[in-house]
């Protein structure tokens, strides 16, 4: 028995274009004075990066198709050898980030197939997760490493101060992208008047960051009993790939706020993006949007606010209107959301950054 166990370095998360180091390690548990120590050799073995697309028959009409580009994988077939200690591999630019909707699945793995001499051949499967930072892969190095500062103390190959830079540079144009705040006022009205003033700092967060946003109801003309907020994901498949003309999108709430605000002057909520869910995206059969999902329950007529005396010694307790005439009205605002940093969102990866296996 032969136990192989393949390690990914830096963790589960990578950009796209980022170049992917796995430490593969074979190991016999047998002693060298076993009679069959000697039988548990390894014939050979390799290694391969694969996106994996999955559809849902009944929303996703796929043409017949003769290539396979569906399948995204690695721009050269590396093998791996028995004698090197680590696997590495550029994850392609033009593949589409990690995905589980209801109509589209992309799924990155990187597959070690091995086989002992005389026995089967294996596979070892390590799922990974993608981000896809759009208008990277349009950067051009600088030829001149002088003018990038490095750590004199630390001794790294022409790969892995790239690689070093490309996160940088990814996490320096999300930064630009997700701080810049410019206020966003938005007047909330019906058919009946206005019900109050929504503002907001910015549309654009990153995955891990909070939407934050106040209300304002103390200059409304028509009382708001109640409102929700949901954070919510919308899944396009392209008109030419749907199953049904016209066919309804696919939404994902990942956070909801509900408040009581009968009588309330100012209120906020903050809602939480998951370092789980995938930023926004498009490719040739899907796209992922986000936005901002506003439930209104306003009453037609003026409800009288409890009115208490100055001088009131004694107390009294106000009873609700035990039945009100309401409507209901719905607002949608489209937002933006990009990834982060692969090393944080490592940290909360459902992915181990170990698999092994034994052939």
């Amino acid at each position: 028995m032969i136990e192989v166990v393949a390690k990914l370095l830096r963790g589960p998360v990578f950009l796209t274009g980022e170049v992917m180091e796995c430490v593969i390690t074979f190991t016999n548990p047998m002693t060298a004075r076993s009679t069959s120590a000697s039988s548990e050799m390894l014939a050979w073995a390799s290694a391969q990066i694969h996106c994996q697309f999955h559809t849902s028959e009944s929303r996703v009409a796929l043409p017949p198709s003769e290539d396979t580009k569906h399948d995204v994988q690695a721009e050269n077939e590396t093998v791996f050898v028995p004698n090197r200690d680590s696997y590495c591999e550029p994850v392609p630019l033009d593949g589409p980030p990690s995905f589980r909707g209801q109509s589209v699945k992309y799924v990155y793995k990187l597959t070690v197939g091995c086989q002992r001499v005389n026995s089967a051949i294996k596979l070892l499967r390590v799922p990974f997760r993608v981000f896809v930072v759009y208008g990277l892969e349009d950067y051009q190095f600088p030829p001149d490493d002088a003018v990038a500062p490095t750590n004199p103390f630390l001794d790294e190959d022409e790969n892995v101060k790239k690689d070093t830079r490309l996160v940088d540079l990814a996490t320096e144009m999300l930064m630009t992208s997700t701080s810049r705040r410019s206020l966003h006022l938005y007047n909330i009205t019906n058919m009946r008047g206005k019900v109050g003033k929504f503002c907001i700092f910015k549309t654009i967060y990153k995955i891990g960051e909070d939407v934050v946003g106040t209300f304002d109801f103390s200059e409304g003309d028509i009382p708001c009993l109640q409102f929700s907020v949901s954070l919510q994901t919308e899944e396009h498949v392209q008109e030419e790939y749907q199953r049904k003309p016209g066919q309804p999108v696919s939404l994902s709430t990942h956070a909801r706020h509900q408040e009581s605000c009968l009588h309330t002057a100012k209120t906020h909520f903050s809602l939480p993006i998951p370092l789980s869910a995938t930023p926004s995206f498009m490719t040739t059969v899907v796209s992922l949007k986000w936005r901002l999902h506003f439930e209104f329950v306003t009453a037609r007529e003026p409800v009288e606010p409890p009115t208490v005396l100055e001088n009131q010694s004694e107390i009294i307790t106000w009873t609700g209107t035990g039945k009100i005439d309401v409507d209901t009205f719905s607002w949608d605002l489209p937002m933006k959301v990009l990834p982060t940093n692969p090393v944080l969102a490592s940290y909360v990866s459902q992915f181990a950054s170990s698999n092994s296996i034994s052939i």
